[in-house]
């Protein structure tokens, strides 16, 4: 099967709040932890060492021992230390910051001479546009994916654990108006230069040239002003933000770079590559061509600048700028380019930047270091969810002086969002990361941010669990973790509580534990055991603890608070209901109330709603985009994104009494669906639909209203034949925008003009279709051939000449292949010809992931006299990899005379009629071949391809 056949829907984020799924619930006082810490590898602990955080982003290291939070809000934290439970609130901008969905307070860093330097270094996306007043949009947005916003990097005077002082802007750029790929992460290079990356501000959904807003192009991306129609190919907003330095006939934009900057003026550096520029912003630059460089790290004792750069349909990237300093300015190829190959949806969309970026040389777009596929595992035996990918730090490990094995010295610590997990890439022999030596780490839930500690350990910052937590290795005993449990945390005297402590657990194996509770915390052990019970006979507020400890005498504790004379309060939500179905821009109303068993009905002020956008590879593995939060209103309203589906809202609304007790519920909010079918005249062409290659036929599900990017590419190729775009059925060109319906279905055709044409290779073989030629039988010999991927040699009952040798024997693979060399083992995965690699001097009527069932046959027989005779090889009823209920029947029939004939039977829709298949003859070199087609909808029942060898005529056998 091919691998654009394999792949999963997927889409990146950046960090995101991620709340409960299911039916409405109501929750009382939480644990003290948040979740059990996920598994590590023998000798690790994962231990939480700040907890109370609200959505924290970015972690750094002090040189004086304090610890500086960023919170998505715009409010920055310090604690005195990392044993400092209670932290100091360092700045408040929330006023300025645009926590708005993927927006928000990103990037947080400290000069290395931190506080004799007494600055604090900030980037985040701002609330208004570049060098307007904030707040504009108060971290909602009206009118969704029209409000312009930019972003900032700035700097904060410290005195002591607060700022003085006003905030000094160093840069403010990156006009964006779509919700994600802000400002990214900045930090002090060893040479003492602040170095800041930025998104591109464009579309995670649908392909983005420049054309959205009302009016279009609010940030003026060239060729046309405010306003203005941005149309393929001269557009150059979007995502070509990222190229926007290869047009010198405008001033260059930040977005989609990494750049490197005086810490006390913003102005690029002297010496920075391109320092002669006339252009202020090109002399910031040292790399271009990124889509979302949220989280990047430099490699120690190296100025190399290492990226996770968030991808889009099908690949995540890695990136090494080698002495980004010195330059050259390297381009990354973002949009034209995702992972390795041109990007679907900007490559079709025939956009100027990128049609001229493909005509280039190779080597002018530096390729990634390492990509991983949406739809494949980074590691065997990870056990991480695959689809949703989303890179969010990296951090590179001493080589020498941590207390960490031997094996992790020089490695990349990498870590991804959308799986939650963390993987250490080792160092080869060359001591840079090796992509062969990746081994999996840790379950990270949350994860958006990995530091290496002042100890050398790895820490990490959870912005789901609103925690910072840290891997520590040893390798003797290992202390225990405790985890408490209890059954009700509230109620009214007398009370009676069970407690549990079944999450407890001790990395040692075999290790006894001891589990001693405190139930009034006063010091006393008032119980021990597994699972205790406590009656609370009079009000008050109780700290209960639990404390656990191994057989060498390790312990660890944690708190449960236990309320008794108060209960939770219960809210409410009274609009919308489960029964709304909600269509992209549509304005919902949102109204609810709660109340308190102790104080009656609540006021406004004691509320608060949080509004996720849940957004799926597939119904069941989805991750969180955080819309918008409200406090402290009862009713309000909200527009509905534009998301592709499948994707639903969760709205929560949180109540808090004048105890501190909350109580919460959630309702889930599915959209409004309609049915876009996409058509080709004739069918079997390809289209592009949001950055993804499609085969037509084909229907996809949308979201009313949604914007969806359509591209018709031409000319290309359907067999033999190849074909031009004439027109849309709706009137649209070539690439354009739909917007879809508000119900049932659409069809949209694009109407191509070609001639049915030819094939044929350098030998001289060429190809044609036979309509109505006859489906040859076969039998009675039957290959033993059952399951996947097996093979079977047979011998051939006259030396059949091919590519000028003569062949007595073939091997025949359940995948649809005929090799007349041994292909060494069975090849589930087709690809293009013709290749190098095995199986060559190869026959593929139906190359694909194949599979056997109970009812399916792999026969040959041989018909007719000498020297006229066929043989033939038929695949009867065999079944495609991943798709239960699929059988078809092909066979290859070889003409004593050299003709080979592909016939086809059973034939039905879709990867039955070859889009995800190789069709086509190759030489034994794997040099030459004849390629009908590869993933496309060719097939049909009784129609054959026939391969005609050189000097030969179609149709007519040599006498005897």
């Amino acid at each position: 099967m091919s691998a654009a056949v394999r792949r999963n829907w997927a889409r990146v984020l950046v960090p995101a709040l991620a709340l409960g799924l299911g039916l409405p619930v109501v929750v009382g006082l939480p644990p003290f932890e948040p979740r059990p810490a996920a598994a590590v590898p023998p000798g690790f602990t994962q231990q939480v060492v700040l907890t109370g955080l609200t959505r924290p982003t970015k972690l750094v290291f002090a040189p004086d021992g304090r610890v500086f939070v960023a919170e998505k809000s715009g409010i920055v934290k310090v604690f005195d230390s990392l044993a400092d439970n209670t932290a100091t609130v360092f700045a408040d901008l929330r006023p300025r910051v645009y926590d708005y969905e993927d927006l928000g307070l990103v990037g947080l860093a400290l000069p290395p001479n931190f506080p004799t330097d007494p600055y604090v270094y900030l980037s985040y996306t701002y609330d208004g546009v570049v060098g307007g007043s904030a707040p504009t949009y108060h971290d909602s947005c009206p009118v969704v994916g029209n409000c312009r916003a930019s972003a900032r990097v700035s700097r904060l005077r410290a005195a002591g654990n607060v700022t003085t002082g006003s905030e000094q802007v160093l840069l403010h750029d990156w006009c964006h108006q779509i919700e994600s790929h802000s400002i990214g992460d900045l930090a002090f290079g060893p040479d003492g230069a602040l170095y800041v990356a930025g998104g591109e501000g464009a579309s995670a959904t649908f392909t983005d040239y420049g054309q959205a807003g009302s009016p279009s192009n609010p940030c003026a991306d060239p060729p046309a002003p405010a306003g203005g129609a941005m149309t393929p190919p001269s557009a150059e907003g979007g995502g070509l933000r990222s190229q926007d330095i290869r047009t010198p006939g405008d001033p260059t934009g930040l977005s989609g770079t990494l750049i490197r900057v005086s810490p006390t003026t913003g102005a690029g550096l002297p010496d920075n590559p391109l320092a002669a520029s006339s252009d202020p912003n090109n002399r910031r630059i040292l790399a271009y061509g990124l889509r979302n460089p949220y989280r990047w790290t430099f490699r120690p004792g190296t100025g190399e600048v290492w990226i996770g750069d968030v991808g889009w349909r099908t690949w995540e990237e890695v990136n090494r700028v080698v002495d980004p300093a010195v330059g050259p300015v390297r381009n990354y190829g973002w949009p034209c380019y995702e992972g390795n190959a041109p990007q679907g949806g900007y490559n079709a969309a025939n956009l100027s930047l990128c049609e001229t970026l493909y005509a280039q040389p190779a080597g002018t777009v530096t390729p990634p270091y390492y990509t991983y596929q949406h739809s494949q595992r980074v590691a065997p035996g990870d056990g991480c969810p695959t689809g949703g990918s989303s890179p969010a730090g990296v951090a590179f490990y001493p080589g020498s002086g941590g207390s960490y094995p031997a094996g992790y010295a020089g490695a990349l610590f990498f870590a991804d969002y959308s799986r939650g997990c963390v993987w250490a890439m080792r160092a080869g022999a060359d001591g840079l990361p090796d992509p062969g030596r990746i081994v999996p780490f840790a379950a990270a839930p949350g994860v958006v941010d990995l530091r290496i500690g002042p100890e050398n350990d790895l820490y990490y910052v959870d912005l789901l669990g609103g925690t910072v937590r840290r891997f520590h290795y040893s390798s003797g005993n290992q202390p225990p973790r405790a985890v408490a449990g209890a059954t009700p945390t509230s109620g009214r005297a007398p009370l009676t509580v069970s407690f549990d402590a079944v999450g407890s657990s001790d990395p040692d194996p075999g290790d006894i534990l001891e589990y001693q509770w405190d139930f009034t915390g006063d010091g006393t052990v008032d119980a021990t055991g597994l699972n205790v019970t406590h009656r609370y006979a009079s009000a008050g507020t109780y700290t209960a603890r639990l404390r656990v400890v191994d057989f060498a005498g390790l312990a660890a504790s944690t708190t449960v608070q236990i309320r008794v004379g108060t209960s939770a309060p219960v809210p409410v939500i009274e609009q919308p209901t489960t029964a709304l179905r909600w269509a992209t821009g549509q304005t919902v109303t949102f109204r609810g109330r709660a109340t308190d068993p102790e104080q009656g009905a609540l006021p406004a002020s004691a509320l608060s709603w949080n509004l996720v956008n849940m957004h799926c590879s597939t119904p069941e593995n989805c991750h969180s985009h955080p819309v918008r939060e409200v406090t402290g209103v009862a009713s309000g309203t909200f527009p509905a994104p534009d998301h592709e589906y499948p994707s639903y809202l969760e709205l929560t609304l949180t109540a808090t009494d004048s105890g501190g007790l909350t109580g919460s519920t959630t309702l889930r909010l599915d959209p409004r669906t309609v049915q876009l079918r996409l058509a080709t005249q004739p069918a079997g062409l390809r289209l592009n639909l949001n950055g993804r290659n499609l085969t037509t036929p084909y229907t996809v599900q949308a979201i009313v209203g949604s914007t969806n990017t359509v591209s018709a590419p031409g000319p290309q190729r359907l067999g033999p034949g190849t074909y031009t775009f004439q027109g849309w059925s709706d009137g649209g060109a070539a690439t354009h925008v739909l917007t879809a319906p508000a119900a049932g279905s659409a069809t949209y055709t694009a109407s191509y003009d070609g001639a049915p044409g030819s094939c044929a290779d350098g030998y001289g073989y060429t190809c044609t279709t036979q309509p109505g030629r006859p489906y040859l039988p076969s039998g009675p010999t039957e290959l033993p051939l059952a399951g996947d991927n097996d093979t079977a040699s047979v011998a051939l009952p006259f030396p059949f000449p091919y590519h000028g040798q003569r062949y007595s024997r073939a091997w025949v693979d359940v995948n649809g292949v005929l090799s007349f060399v041994d292909p060494r083992g069975s090849r589930p995965v087709n690809r293009a010809l013709p290749s190098a690699a095995a199986p060559n001097a190869a026959l593929y009527p139906f190359w694909d992931d194949l599979v056997t069932h109970p009812e399916s046959r792999v026969r040959t027989a041989v018909l007719g006299a000498a020297p006229d005779r066929q043989f033939v090889v038929e695949w009867r009823n065999v079944g495609l990899s991943g798709a239960p209920g699929a059988r078809l029947s092909f066979q290859v029939a070889l003409a004593e005379w050299g003709q080979v004939v592909f016939n086809y039977a059973g034939l039905n829709a879709g990867r039955e009629l070859g889009n995800s298949a190789t069709i086509g003859i190759e030489n034994p070199t794997g040099t030459d071949a004849v390629q009908y087609s590869v993933n496309q909808l060719v097939l049909a029942n009784g129609k054959a391809i026939v391969f005609t060898p050189p000097a030969a005529i179609v149709g007519a056998l040599p006498t005897g």
